[in-house]
């Protein structure tokens, strides 16, 4: 199966209430309720681009009024917190001692702070021992692709939001050939409804063809 890229155009909207719950989240979902229960008062989500951990970041916060932070764009000394944090993207941290510090500051005053990766703490690539350990020291649980059976019902329920009527040899198609994840199942039903459009309101096998390749990386 070729890689998949997928560029997705949707802005996104991370209430509560657009949160597909499913067997791959689960335990996430139970951690998350429970922030006592963090190893030293931190937990990592993980898992692949597009399976809902910044989702899940985003109710997370709003929940709890966490500030939110994005790896990417921590830099230099920061104030210290003032409430719990929320850091999505930890794992590409644009300055490795900029974390660091938070992290050490956030467990002085007692705060929970919650991060998101894509993998896990073992196995990211870190130059700072002592982040790296502080990383390590903090529970972690991946969010996993979702049953075959709940891909194939999301599916079904987002072609229905949409009034798109996909039959089973295009919906073989998608659940075979996109990630297995709830972000790409989504791009791809709104970009099928927007070429449906264009093609008289048909979705065809070389429609759905047409869009794997229009998304994959060609090798």
């Amino acid at each position: 199966m070729r890689q998949l890229l997928l560029p997705f155009d949707q802005k996104p909207d991370y209430c509560a209430n657009n949160f597909w719950s499913n067997t791959g989240n689960a335990l996430a979902q139970k951690w998350l309720a429970n922030p006592s229960g963090w190893t030293n008062g931190r937990l990592v989500l993980w898992g692949e681009a597009g399976c809902g951990k910044t989702h899940l970041l985003h109710i997370w916060a709003a929940a709890n009024q966490a500030k939110i932070l994005l790896g990417p764009y921590l830099r230099g000394i920061l104030e210290a917190p003032l409430c719990p944090l929320a850091i999505d993207d930890a794992d590409l941290p644009a300055d490795e001692i900029a974390l660091l510090h938070l992290l050490n500051a956030a467990a002085e005053a007692g705060y929970p702070v919650l991060m998101t990766a894509r993998l896990p703490p073992a196995r990211q690539t870190l130059q700072l021992p002592d982040l790296a350990s502080r990383l390590r020291a903090s529970l972690a649980t991946e969010i996993r692709a979702p049953e075959d059976a709940e891909l194939a019902i999301f599916l079904a329920h987002l072609a229905a939001s949409r009034q798109l009527v996909l039959d089973i040899h295009v919906q073989n198609l998608l659940l075979s050939h996109l990630p297995r994840t709830p972000a790409a199942l989504a791009e791809a039903v709104v970009r099928l409804d927007r070429a449906a459009l264009a093609n008289g309101g048909k979705i065809t096998r070389t429609l759905a063809l047409n869009l794997i390749y229009d998304l994959s990386v060609i090798d």
